[in-house]
């Protein structure tokens, strides 16, 4: 019986059905070796030679393999069909090669699938080939390149920007777009204009809307009309004319669908429709691709196999009519600059299967199967026939023309099913419908007004418009957008807020760092051209090593430079660089680099392990600072009031806003200071509300069996603590409400310390214990499956396992296949005891 090996179990599991008793198909759990993360591994002085360490959660994995192979002397390679894919499989060659459980006798194939369904599966047995060479060469390349940049750059960030966490080939352009575009937004300055509109009436009593399009006998333009002065002058040259209908005329128009998904589109209309991330989109696709429900989701591809084509004609033939199938099909070409080896698109692999049909009960796989079945057939949909109608009316004398604009839909076509979103929506004229109106007619004056706008900035970056800009970029590839968007977010450079991405301080100083010292490696040329070399690679012309030789010899020079510089050398640049958002001019014209605080101390560029910040140079004197950016040039220190002769302050702290009671002096170095809790807005803070925090801990009473009861904030949050006189230590009992901390009273104080001491579990009381859904037995194993929740979120609990649940998945949408999947994936993380050597 020939091994077949696989990437997951979830495959391994499906695929083993379709094949039968005839083979044994196994997971190897992703990648099985890498390179270890320590100097050397590529070593540049040999030809770039690699040293790959099987890891600890894959030794396992790898010895399974290698057990079957001693009873089954035939390996077959059925990894993903990509050149990740590729790579593993050669791994796993390499790997079972050295540990001699492929003999010379031993056939080794590989075979590839698109689709995890019985036809494709069992046809891909039949054509078995050997391991691609190039795409293995293009992915060492790749990840040579990652380990060369990560390893000798990160540090260099580590001892010159404290705080920096890491730099990577991709991760590091990616951060650039998010900061240029934020600086794009900083220095945008409003630009005012007017438009005016007005609602007509037909003879018959309908009404239609127009814009002023001419003026004064000239065309208008969007800024034509500058103030509120002008817009009530073109007010008033319209109300005091008559108008007519000039002219309508009606033009036929078309719409033609988009094409299929591929694994960029397929993660911006998943955002655009369901607010999904990338990371979360992929996910969901693995697992409908591992089902037999779609074809492989990480292509950059767009054509569909003759066949799928077929199908999704017929299907629509039944669905819709025959009206609806265009004479002959519809066929894609790939635009995608530096598009990867071709793969078909992203669709299903059975046209009559919709959503509603689909044996899933995720409501994530369940959406996101929706919208790729919905594409897939509207592709191949007859296009939607339109008619289009432009009206001009104007004065007799030629002074003021207005325009309405309007369409009707003939016929839906594709619209029927699918109609693709948009990433910021616009007001389209042409999208409304208009009454029936005649040449010649008069038009009646019902409503005319004048309405005020301001340009608006470039808008932030979402997940979905990032990995658009990318893909026309021709940075990174369809493996790469999730995890690259996922580590600058991990990294605290970028957060995500309303699906916006907003580059933090941190992330801003190490973008400002490379521009200025690595600049050729973060320019968007030098990356594309670098990804089309590795393509190169992949399609066999041209050799790794040269690549990999010319990188390395300018960037280890660009390394050697900068590691000789002194930090303070690297904040004058970088102070230089960011001049004009570190110190925006003030309305009074002062220097904005005179400290508002002490008044005669120049602000600099500081860094520190959270950031980067703006503070004083009479330090320790002086202790303002503020953040780099958001605030302005007068900071982000308040002076709340006074009490007791000393200065409330409100401050930002490397941990968030906090209260302070005057200022550091010799005798007092750590003045009195409190943070303000989840939910307290530093935007709402007052004196009162200062000084209640600043009086915490605050006693609630004398417990019955002695010892002061107290409540407080702490790093886990509210809490009431108490200590017996015969207790080693105090017993904290967790508040769930921030205002208990002021208000808790004694009787539910002891209760609470008493349901602590019976039950200390983790910190938690018996009654936050309880599941937040049952899920039943373990369809395998046995033992009941909760989802619970825990400190730091909801988790899936069986016997031992705990694993936490996936960022924006709902407790309540948690199936019994995705906690099995979950704890599959948990157990097999977790490393084994290590063991006592035995005494001497």
């Amino acid at each position: 019986m020939p091994v077949v090996v696989v990437e997951s179990p979830a495959k391994a599991k499906t695929i083993n059905k379709y094949l039968g008793s005839d083979y044994t198909v196994l997971a190897s759990y992703g990648h099985v070796r890498d390179l270890p993360a320590k100097n050397g591994s590529v070593d540049t002085d040999h030809d770039f030679d690699m040293t790959w360490e099987v890891g600890n959660d894959s030794r396992k994995h790898v010895k399974a393999i290698a057990d079957a192979l001693k009873n089954d002397n035939a390996l077959i390679l059925a990894t993903d069909p990509d050149r990740e894919g590729e790579a593993i499989s050669w791994h796993l060659e390499e790997t079972l090669r050295k540990r001699r459980a492929i003999k010379k006798d031993t056939p080794v194939s590989r075979v590839v699938f698109n689709a995890i369904t019985k036809s494709a599966v069992t046809e891909a047995m039949k054509n078995p080939r050997d391991i691609d060479q190039p795409l293995v060469d293009a992915y060492l390349a790749r990840r040579a390149l990652d380990y060369l940049v990560g390893f000798n750059l990160s540090p260099v960030l580590w001892r010159k920007l404290p705080g920096a966490r890491s730099a990577g080939r991709v991760q590091s352009v990616c951060l650039r777009l998010i900061v240029e575009r934020e600086i794009e937004i900083e220095a945008f300055k409003p630009r005012e204009y007017w438009s005016v509109g007005a609602v007509l009436g037909t003879p018959r009593g309908q009404e239609y809307e127009a814009r002023l399009t001419v003026l004064a006998g000239d065309k208008l333009d969007k800024y034509s009309i500058e103030n509120e002065t002008q817009a009530e002058l073109a007010v008033q040259a319209i109300t005091s004319r008559d108008l007519t209908v000039k002219s309508v005329e009606a033009k036929p128009a078309s719409r033609n669908p988009t094409a299929p998904f591929m694994t960029s589109t397929l993660q911006q209309e998943a955002s655009r429709k369901y607010g999904m991330g990338a990371r979360q989109c992929m996910s969901a696709a693995q697992r409908l691709y591992e089902a037999g429900y779609i074809t492989y989701m990480r292509t950059d591809g767009i054509d569909m196999a003759p066949e799928a084509v077929a199908a999704a004609r017929d299907a629509i033939k039944d669905r819709y009519g025959a009206e609806y199938v265009p004479a002959s099909p519809r066929i894609y070409k790939n635009k995608a600059k530096n598009a990867q080896e071709a793969h078909e698109c992203i669709r299903p692999t059975d046209m009559t299967l919709d959503a509603g049909k689909l044996k899933v009960t995720e409501a994530d796989q369940k959406k996101l199967y929706d919208l790729i079945w919905k594409r897939t057939i509207a592709c191949q949909m007859e296009a939607a026939r339109m008619e289009r109608t432009t009206v001009d009316v104007s004065s007799k004398d030629g002074q003021v023309e207005l325009r309405a604009t309007g369409q009707v839909v003939l016929f839906d076509g594709f619209l029927r099913v699918y109609e693709e979103g948009r990433d910021d929506s616009v007001l389209d004229d042409d999208d409304k419908r208009l009454p029936q109106i005649m040449e010649g007619e008069k038009a009646d004056k019902r409503q005319i007004s004048p309405e005020q706008h301001f340009t608006q900035p470039p808008p932030r970056y979402t997940e979905a418009t990032l990995v658009k800009k990318m893909e026309e970029l021709g940075i990174g590839r369809p493996s790469t957008y999730a995890s690259v968007i996922t580590t600058i977010q991990d990294r605290e450079y970028v957060r995500k807020d309303k699906n916006r991405l907003f580059p933090e301080d941190k992330g801003r100083i190490v973008t400002v760092f490379l521009m200025n010292f690595f600049k050729r490696y973060v320019e968007y040329d030098f990356t594309a051209d670098l990804e089309s070399q590795l393509d190169d690679v992949s399609a066999g012309d041209r050799d790794y090593k040269d690549v990999l030789s010319r990188f390395w010899r300018d960037f280890s020079a660009a390394i050697t430079e900068t590691s000789d510089l002194r930090i303070t050398e690297v904040l004058d640049v970088l102070d230089d660089a960011l001049a004009p958002q570190l110190y925006p001019p003030r309305e009074d014209g002062s220097d904005p680099r005179v400290c508002p605080k002490c008044g005669n101390g120049r602000l600099h560029l500081k860094t520190s392990r959270t950031g980067g910040f703006v503070g004083c140079g009479n330090y320790p004197e002086c202790t303002y600072t503020r953040p780099i950016a958001g605030e302005g040039a007068e900071g982000d220190e308040r002076l709340l009031g006074e009490d007791a002769g000393d200065e409330i302050w409100l401050k930002a702290g490397r941990f968030g806003p906090y209260v302070q009671r005057g200022e550091p002096t010799p005798e007092n170095k750590k003045p009195p200071r409190a943070s303000l809790p989840r939910g307290w807005s530093k935007d709402d803070m007052d004196l009162e509300k200062a000084l209640t925090l600043l009086s915490l801990p605050r006693e609630v009473g004398e417990h019955p069996d002695g010892g002061m009861i107290t409540t407080n904030f702490g790093r886990f949050g509210p809490y009431a603590m108490h200590q017996l006189p015969d207790e080693a230590k105090p017993v904290y009992a967790n508040l769930k409400d921030p205002n208990d901390v002021f208000e808790l009273g004694m009787n539910r104080a002891v209760e609470l310390l008493a349901e602590k001491r019976a039950n200390p579990g983790r910190g938690r009381s018996s009654a936050a214990a309880k599941a937040l859904k049952e899920l039943g037995e373990h369809p395998e194993s046995g033992g009941a499956v909760n989802i619970m929740e825990g400190r730091y979120g909801p988790y899936v609990k069986w016997d031992k396992v705990n694993a936490t649940l996936p960022k924006d998945t709902k407790p309540e949408d948690v199936t019994m296949e995705m906690a099995v999947a979950l704890i599959a994936e948990k157990a097999a993380k977790k490393k084994p005891a290590r063991k006592t050597k035995a005494k001497k």
